[in-house]
């Protein structure tokens, strides 16, 4: 060990990087995790994932309240008003207590925080905070950015961000949302929420790219019952900013004339780019592919010895549980056991109004790949689901035609971010439509809606 300051070093502390810390310490290995920011869990805990729910929560509740959507079930509220700095309040101590946390558990499992922004100087060596920093083992875990447009200047003031978006000091009245993916639906759905109007421009002819066929069709119903405007098929070519307002020129993708939207704030959310910058990544022998990312073998092994990488710098989905899942198998592996995960089987979540849920294939992928059974069943005829008048969506349940092995399942519901985690489970043990099928499901739960639409993969539902 006298040549090596840790036998493993992180570099990012989000939910990848410090899951991998702990989960390495807990091993036995010396751990770093090298983090710049002030506070500890990435972008995901400080200005994604978490502040994010904050609001989607918060929102919902003060639509329920002003809307007087409760009045049919007797509760009455009169002049329900909206406190946006509280709310903003409550969110900022959520995320405070979660980033504490990890701290709490950095100290509790002995994993040194190296406070600054790590950077090669060799394949084992980085330099943090003019430390010079030497290491056994190495994982990069820096994450994501937001993804620039072209010719938009963001300023974080009417030209937002996702950071941004998070918080506003107002509620716009015309919100632009550019990309019709999860992080538009969910921020735009906050700020409707509150009152504002929502316009949403997205390249594609349909929303929420790489979700089921079926399921981005229903949402866009669901949402533009809510309020939103859509804007498909339409590309952004430019946003100026005049006296604290917005003017988006927009035209069809396919080409055409060109026309102007107004807007008080304007949200850019067309993806997310790898953190590789400012690495030193050369220093180590590294290169990254055409995305941007970092390629790696199924042990995370880059192609320099003794570094590996996980989460938003390779390739893959970019979301937290992912780069968790990575974290813990990464530390097994550098541990010398074997690290699992399965990646075909990692749910997606929107956190909308409905939430939409989608774990391995899309009917439109296992239709490419041999011949599928495919099971539906409607939230209106759940029980629960009416009885709260929350009958918004479905289940979907697609099979393999010859096995009956579950290849995917997506959801529309109030609680399809919870209900996707039996589907994923089922799924990682080879469970059948019919397993499902012959589960006994409580009742009444919406998530007897699962067991009706794996019935009738073999057309025998009950309750349609």
């Amino acid at each position: 060990m006298a040549d090596y300051d840790y036998d493993l070093l992180v570099i990012g502390a989000g939910p990848g990087g410090y899951v991998a810390a702990i989960r390495a310490a807990q091993l036995g290995l010396k751990t770093a995790c090298a983090e710049g920011r002030e506070t500890l869990g990435g972008t995901c805990l400080n200005v994604g994932c978490i502040p994010s729910k904050a609001l989607l929560h918060a929102s919902e509740l003060f639509e329920e309240a002003h809307s007087g959507a409760l009045a049919k079930f007797g509760v009455n509220i009169a002049g329900a008003t909206l406190d946006l700095s509280a709310m903003h309040g409550e969110k900022a101590k959520a995320v405070k207590e979660l980033t504490g946390g990890i701290e709490f558990l950095f100290k509790k499992n002995k994993v040194d925080w190296l406070k600054g922004y790590a950077r090669f100087t060799a394949a084992d060596t980085v330099e943090v905070a003019g430390r010079s920093v030497r290491a056994r083992n190495i994982v990069i875990a820096t994450g994501s950015s937001v993804t620039p447009l072209p010719g938009v200047t963001i300023d974080n003031e009417v030209v937002i961000d996702s950071t941004g978006a998070l918080a506003l000091p107002r509620v716009p009245e015309h919100l632009v949302v550019i990309g019709g993916g999860v992080i538009g639906l969910e921020l735009g759905s906050v700020w409707r929420r509150l009152g504002a109007r929502v316009t949403v421009v997205e390249y594609l002819d349909q929303i929420l790219p790489g979700f089921d066929g079926e399921i981005r069709k229903e949402s866009a119903k669901i949402f533009k019952k809510q309020g939103f405007e859509f804007r498909t098929g339409t590309k952004v070519t430019g946003v100026a900013v005049d006296g604290g307002r917005a003017t988006v020129t927009v035209e069809p993708a396919a080409g055409g004339a060109a026309e102007t939207i107004a807007a008080d704030a304007v949200l850019v959310a067309i993806g997310r780019k790898p953190n590789t910058d400012g690495l030193g990544l050369e220093a180590a022998g590294l290169t990254t592919n055409a995305r941007g990312q970092i390629e790696i073998d199924h042990e995370f092994r880059t192609a320099v010895p003794g570094i590996r990488a996980i989460g938003d710098v390779v390739p893959g989905p970019m979301l937290a549980h992912k780069a968790e899942d990575e974290g813990i198998a990464v530390a097994e592996y550098v541990a010398g056991q074997t690290g699992i995960i399965n990646h075909d089987v990692i749910p997606s979540v929107v956190y909308t109004h409905p939430e939409i849920a989608g774990v391995g294939l899309t009917e439109e992928q296992a239709r490419e790949r041999g011949e599928v059974k495919v099971g539906k069943f409607p939230f209106a005829g759940n029980s629960r689901a009416k009885t709260n008048r929350d009958t918004d969506g479905f289940v979907k349940v697609v099979a393999d035609a010859r096995t009956d092995r579950v290849l995917g399942v997506h959801i529309i519901s109030s609680l399809a971010g919870t209900m996707i985690a039996q589907a994923a489970q089922a799924m990682e043990f080879g469970a059948t439509s019919e397993d499902i099928a012959y589960t006994c499901h409580a009742h009444p739960t919406h998530a007897e809606a699962l067991k009706e639409a794996a019935m009738a993969v073999t057309g025998k539902p009950i309750h349609i």
